[in-house]
Order: structure tokens, then C-alpha cells, then sequence
């Protein structure tokens, strides 16, 4: 009983590290409409597709089932989807990376596991506001909360782990 005891404490302050799923890609996806959650079986989301997202624009998902903060984000730098000959492939699913709320200054948001992971994304990771700032969200709560609900969730504030932007 003891050695099993020595062992745990030992394995507990060796410091294992526990793999995060920042930066692993995910589907961006939006709520669903009633007439498409029916015709899905019932799903409450729906995938967006790379033409509803502009060009070199921040996106953020709250919801996507591929995440375990189901947060994913598209910084505007990210890799979109291409057809053979360069162009726009309009109807794939728009993809990014899994994210989480943090704390501006914090570094919660290091990619700790980089397999299928876009390769320059571990590099540029950090904490930075993808929302509105602090401000006007805590105006559009107070001025409707069930509107702040149903666009934001539960999310309180702007920041979350995001690729740096890429200095042009």
C-alpha cells in the first residue's frame, strides 16, 4: 500500500503534461435553423462553408463538437480551402483549430499536441480578443441578455487563444 502510494505521488510530481486540444483543427459551425436541424437528424448545428466567411477575417465558432471547450476559432491567417487549380473551393467546410477562453497576459494557451496541427500555428499561438472588446459586450448583455445568449453563450469576454496575426 505504501509503494503504491510512493508511486502515485511520484507519477503526480514528475510532471506529466496533460495534452491539450488547442490547435487541433475542428469545423467551424453555426446554430442550426429549425427546418435543418430536422432534415440532420436533429443536430443543433450546421457546418459553415468557406463562402460565407470573408477573406482574411477572425472567425469564431462556439459549438463545434470537435473541441473540448467546443470553441474553434479561424484567425485570419489561417490555410483556406483550395481547389487543384488555386481557387476558392466555395462549398468545403470551413475549418480552424480548437480554442479556449483565456485570460489577456496568461499563457494557457501553448499547443501541446502538434500532430495535425497546421505547422506554423504553435509558433504565432497566444491570448488575444477575437470578440468585440470588453466594453461592448458587456453593453449588448445589458442592453439584451437573451439576444447576448443565444450570439455569445456563456462567454464573458473577448479573449481567447488565437493565432497571432502574420505582420504583411
Amino acid at each position: 500500500m505504501r509503494t503504491a502510494l510512493m508511486m502515485s505521488t511520484a507519477l503526480l510530481l514528475g510532471g506529466c503534461e496533460v495534452a491539450s486540444e488547442i490547435g487541433k483543427p475542428c469545423a467551424l459551425v453555426r446554430k442550426a435553423t429549425p427546418e435543418e436541424s430536422a432534415a440532420n437528424n436533429n443536430s443543433p448545428t450546421m457546418p459553415i462553408l468557406e463562402r460565407e466567411i470573408a477573406p482574411r477575417q477572425d472567425f469564431i465558432s462556439f459549438g463545434s463538437v470537435n473541441c473540448e471547450d467546443l470553441i474553434c476559432v479561424r484567425d485570419q491567417d489561417y490555410p483556406r480551402a483550395l481547389n487543384e487549380d488555386g481557387s476558392l473551393n466555395e462549398d468545403a467546410p470551413a475549418m480552424g483549430y480548437c480554442s479556449k477562453p483565456c485570460v489577456e497576459g496568461g499563457s494557457s494557451c501553448n499547443v501541446t499536441d502538434t500532430d495535425n496541427v497546421n505547422p506554423d500555428l504553435p509558433g504565432r499561438m497566444s491570448c488575444r480578443s477575437l470578440l468585440l472588446d470588453q466594453d461592448t459586450l458587456e453593453a449588448l448583455r445589458s442592453a439584451d441578455e437573451a439576444f447576448y445568449r443565444r450570439t455569445f453563450g456563456e462567454n464573458n469576454s473577448p479573449f481567447f487563444c488565437a493565432g497571432a496575426l502574420i505582420p504583411r
